[in-house]
Parts: C-alpha cells; structure tokens; sequence
C-alpha cells in the first residue's frame, strides 16, 4: 500500500510541473532551503555526490536565479551557499500547487478517513525524522527493523 500511495503522489505531483528544475535541482534547492549557508563540501555529501557534479548542478540554478554564493563572514575564504528570493518563491510556488492538487483527491475522502490519514501521517513524519536524525547522528546508513 505504501508503494501505491507513493507511485500515486508522485502522479499528483507530477501535474504540478517542477519546470524549470530538474529531480536534482530540486532536491538542491530543498537542502538549502533547510541548511542556508553550508559550503560546496556539506552539499555534495548531502546529495550524495561529487564536488564538481554538485557545483556543476548548482551553477546551474544559479544561473537561473535560485541560488547564490556568498562570502563566509568569519572566513572571506570560505563561500556559502544559499536561495535566492527566488528561489523560496519557486519552492513556495511549487509546494502551493502540490498541496491543491492534494487538497483535492483528500476533499473526496470521508472527513473521518482524512482524520485517520492525518494521524498517521503525523506518526509517520515523527518516525521518519527520528530515523533520519539517528541515521545522521551516528553515521550510519539505512538499518533493517
């Protein structure tokens, strides 16, 4: 069932076109938008890829307007990297029209199913962002229960 609902979403979502950012992109900008500031390094190991590949990928988005670089106020070595104005505006955007197509399919539901989707959806989210702090507290990678 999680597998359906999942492929599903993802057709929901895919209505909400991503244009112009790429899968890729768009998982870059969604790091960002939780960890401002990091550097090209940070990045890449959160993307789980190269240095190069991953400035690559952002020079990209930068020339699109989406991000930008700017210069460590500690260390004028150092760059930071970040969203842009536009940037949060794409990522709001996009997450405006994911939820209406949402919104949509859950105004067909009984209000008493959406009630129990919402409880173990927010069971689900506290199990998953345990998981994923545990994961990248220790270092460890994916654990089988």
């Amino acid at each position: 069932m999680a597998s359906t609902a999942a492929e599903l979403l993802e057709v929901l979502w895919g209505r909400a076109s991503t244009a112009p950012a790429s899968a890729s992109q768009l998982r870059l900008l969604h790091i960002l938008e939780h960890n401002d500031g990091v550097n090209m390094r940070t990045l890449a190991e959160s993307l789980a890829s190269t240095p190069p590949a991953t400035s690559r990928l952002f020079d990209r988005l930068q020339a699109a307007g989406f991000v930008e670089r700017r210069n460590s106020p500690e260390d004028r070595r150092e760059v930071r990297l970040g969203l842009s104005g536009r940037g949060r505006a794409f990522l709001a955007d996009l997450r405006g029209r994911r939820e209406a197509e949402l919104r949509a399919v859950l105004e067909l539901m009984p209000a008493a199913k959406r009630t129990a989707l919402a409880e173990g959806l927010e069971a689900f989210c506290a199990a998953a962002a345990a998981q994923i702090h545990e994961d990248h507290t220790h270092g460890s990678g994916s654990k089988s229960a």
